[in-house]
């Protein structure tokens, strides 16, 4: 017997019939005598839904009573969920996240969590229910409903199941497990049989929708085994994500190649070059809650310096506004915002071990007329930012190039 926690998203419980398909899902995992807990999403589409009537009402919601709204899309599921197995005969109970304590810290709409409690969870296990958690969200410690950001579900799921000590998370989707690369961009994209986190973590980072950041942090953070399957096929092993082997000596150079649509770029032009000049750029964007990813500093010869970093898409205008504020104090000659990027990133572990993968990934993109406008990279990633109307031929030949259909 084995504790097993299984994360249903918006597809996979997108219509009453698929809520029916999940709790036969389940059933079969409680008559073989398996303990189950089941994490899931709002229905398909919900979740914009609700945003889309908060915004009628309020252009920029206020982000206490927008978690207080959203939240209820996890509610009907969990219960529709719970009703769907109880008329298998199979006894269950449903829990929102503030019911199981899911304790967050106060950020709204991109809450993290800090502690769960699993006594309730573990008592009904105990008793012979299916435990059914709503993901996406949690209380803070004044009670207030918090939720986790998109994708929050994944990290609900893999939080429970490390906070129970499952033997397994499996994380249920639309697709069958981690690709190479998205296959509506390539259709010779393969499903990799397994991937390190160290590689799934780069891949999230880098845009791969699979699963959320999060959510693999946590993961790999509790050495939580994590599956990827799809919840449209009855029969098939999906993508194991686990440690990477230290005898494993055929690990393929590059495992996978991510993009993201979502950023955009912002260069603030002619700021002094003086010694905390970053972080006067930054902090007010930081004190905002905005996230920041690449990040490039340009000394020229006049003593002046460019800044140029990325934020989300739906951040730039708050992150402008900010930069627009400070101008003056920062020194800055020009503040210019540009959302028409997309940042592409090849991801492998067996970077560490090769040379020359940077030149021949910037070689292949050139031989296409590519600008590469950004560069980052880590011991096992390599992700450059270009224009987005690039963006699907720069997946497409460096696919091809690192032979990932071929692998």
């Amino acid at each position: 017997m084995a504790l097993i926690v299984q994360k249903y998203g918006g597809t996979s419980v997108g219509s009453p019939e698929r809520i029916r398909n999940v709790a036969r899902r389940v059933a079969r995992y409680k008559a073989l005598g398996h303990q189950v807990v089941v994490v899931v999403s709002a229905m398909s589409g919900e979740t914009n839904r609700l945003i889309g009537l908060a915004k009628e009402i309020m252009p920029e919601p206020d982000p206490r009573e927008l978690d207080q709204m959203v939240s209820t899309g996890e509610q009907v599921t969990i219960a529709l969920t719970a009703m769907a197995l109880m008329d298998l005969g199979v006894r269950a109970k449903s829990y929102t996240g503030a019911q199981v304590r899911i304790l967050t810290d106060d950020a709204h709409t991109k809450a993290r969590i800090l502690s769960i409690d699993e006594a309730n969870i573990r008592a009904d296990l105990d008793a012979g229910y299916v435990v059914v958690v709503a993901g996406f969200q949690g209380v803070d410690e004044n009670g207030n409903i918090t939720t986790l950001g998109r994708g929050g579900s994944d990290t609900t799921g893999v939080a429970l199941a490390a906070a129970l000590k499952a033997d397994e998370c499996q994380i249920y989707t639309d697709v069958d497990g981690v690709y190479t690369t998205d296959p509506r961009v390539v259709p010779e994209a393969r499903r990799l049989k397994s991937i390190t986190f160290e590689e799934m973590l780069e891949l999230a980072s880098q845009g791969s929708k699979v699963l959320q950041i999060r959510s693999v942090e946590f993961a790999g953070k509790y050495k939580v085994k994590l599956r990827v399957l799809s919840s449209f096929e009855e029969e098939g092993d999906g993508t194991l994500i686990t440690f990477e082997e230290e005898d494993n000596m055929e690990q393929p150079i590059i495992s996978g190649i991510a993009f993201n649509r979502d950023e955009a770029k912002i260069t603030v032009l002619g700021v002094p070059d003086r010694p905390g000049i970053a972080y006067q750029i930054l902090g007010p964007i930081a004190d905002a809650n905005v996230d920041v990813d690449m990040i490039i500093q340009n000394v020229g010869a006049d003593g002046t310096t460019d800044f140029t970093f990325t934020v989300h898409k739906n951040e730039l205008n708050k992150a402008m506004g900010i930069l627009k504020e400070v101008q003056a104090h920062i020194g800055a000659r020009e503040i210019i915002g540009d959302d028409k990027i997309a940042k592409v990133a090849i991801v492998g572990v067996g970077m560490k071990s090769h040379v020359g993968i940077a030149s021949q990934m910037f070689r292949t993109l050139a031989e296409e007329g590519i600008n590469i406008q950004m560069i980052s990279t880590s011991e096992i990633k390599i992700s450059v930012v270009v224009d987005e109307k690039y963006l699907e031929l720069a997946v497409r030949v460096l696919h091809k190039a690192f032979g990932l259909e071929n692998a």
